[in-house]
C-alpha cells in the first residue's frame, strides 16, 4: 500500500516505519533505536508538521495517520542526549496502487462479466497501476522503477524500469501466489506498494441452450431435469479451461449419452444436438470430459440428467 519516508538523522538513531510505504490516511508507527544510547532514559519530544504532539521520556514510538495521496507529513522527533539534542526527521508522502490482474490463457465465453481466473499452470498477468502526485499532477507510470516479487523473494528479470506488468506461470503444487510490487520514482522521492495474493482454480463446465434464432442462452445455465423440447442444440462452456480458444484441436472433448461416446461433427465440438423421439419419454444422462493434451492438469467433467 503506498508511499515514501525519508530518515535525515545522525548515524547513532536508526528510524523504523512500519508501514514503511503508508496508504493515505493510513496509520504509520516510527521508532526510534540508537546503538550508541540508551534511549529509554532520555527526553524525546515529538512534532507533526512544526506542533508539538508528544514528549516524555523514553518515547521512542510514535504513531501518526499519513495525510491525503499527494500531501507530505513531517515528523519531527527532538532527542536530547546527555551530549546534546538532536533531530530526526521523517519525511511522510503517501500515494495509491491498484493491482489488476487476470489469466491470460484461459477461457471464459462472450459477455462474461467476470474475470479470467488461473488454473495449474496457467499465465497470470499483473499490472501494477500506481497514483502518485507530484506537484499538481501524478506521475507517468511508465516513468517510473518497479521492483517485483513473487512468494516474497524477488524477481530481479520482472524488475526494473517502465515494468508495470509481471507474468508468471503457477505452479501446479500451488493452492495460491503472493505477488508483490514497489513502484519508485527515478529520484526515489516517491514510493508506492502493494501486494494480492492470487489463487488456482479449477476449470468447471457450465451447459447452456442454443437456440436456433436466439443463439446461446447466456443468462440460464441448465442443470438436471432440463426438459428436452423436439430437437435442442446444447453448448458446453469450460470456464478457465486452457487455453482461451477452445477450437483449437489440443482440446480433445468426449461427449457421452448414457456412457455411450457420441462423435460430434464439425469443429464446434463444444456443443451437441439431442433429440426427443416422439411418443418417447425417459430421461438421458449427458456428460462431457474435456482435457489438454499438453498440459495434464488443464481437464474438466460435468454431467446432467435430461428429460424427454
Amino acid at each position: 500500500m503506498p508511499f515514501k519516508a525519508n530518515a535525515a538523522s545522525p548515524s547513532s538513531i536508526s528510524v523504523n516505519v512500519v508501514p514503511e510505504n503508508p496508504a493515505p490516511n493510513e496509520n504509520t508507527s516510527i521508532t526510534l533505536s540508537s546503538y550508541a544510547n540508551n534511549l529509554d532514559s532520555v527526553l524525546i519530544s515529538w512534532s507533526v508538521n512544526g506542533k508539538s504532539v508528544l514528549s516524555g521520556i523514553g518515547k521512542k514510538s510514535f504513531s501518526v495517520n499519513a495525510g491525503a495521496a499527494g500531501s507530505e507529513t513531517s515528523v519531527v522527533a527532538t532527542i536530547s542526549l546527555p551530549d546534546g539534542a538532536i533531530d530526526t526527521r521523517i519525511i511522510i508522502r503517501p500515494a495509491v496502487m491498484v493491482l489488476l490482474w487476470q489469466a491470460n490463457d484461459s477461457y471464459v465465453p462472450p459477455f462474461y462479466k467476470g474475470r479470467a481466473l488461473p488454473t495449474p499452470d496457467s499465465e497470470v498477468k499483473v499490472v501494477a497501476m500506481p497514483e502518485i502526485k507530484s506537484g499538481s499532477g501524478f506521475v507517468d507510470s511508465k516513468n517510473m522503477t518497479y521492483a517485483w516479487k513473487k512468494d516474497y523473494n524477488n524477481d530481479q528479470e520482472g524488475s526494473g524500469y517502465g515494468k508495470n506488468s509481471f507474468i508468471y506461470i503457477n505452479d501446479y503444487l500451488d493452492n495460491s501466489n503472493n505477488v508483490s510490487v514497489t513502484a519508485s520514482t527515478i529520484d526515489q522521492k516517491y514510493s508506492s506498494e502493494a501486494n494480492i495474493t492470487i489463487g488456482t482454480y479449477q476449470p468447471k463446465i457450465v451447459f447452456y441452450k442454443n437456440d436456433a434464432n436466439l443463439g446461446t442462452i447466456w443468462e440460464q445455465a441448465l442443470s438436471s431435469g432440463h426438459k428436452i423440447q423436439n430437437e435442442e442444440v446444447m453448448e458446453a462452456a469450460p470456464y478457465f479451461i486452457s487455453p482461451k480458444n477452445i477450437g483449437i484441436p489440443i482440446l480433445a472433448w468426449n461427449w457421452s449419452i448414457n456412457d455411450s461416446l457420441v462423435n460430434i461433427l464439425g469443429s464446434r465440438k463444444n456443443l451437441i444436438p439431442l433429440r426427443a423421439q416422439a411418443g418417447v419419454s425417459g430421461t438421458a444422462k449427458i456428460k462431457l470430459e474435456i482435457e489438454n493434451k499438453y498440459k495434464i492438469f488443464s481437464t474438466a467433467s460435468k454431467e446432467i440428467n435430461v428429460e424427454f
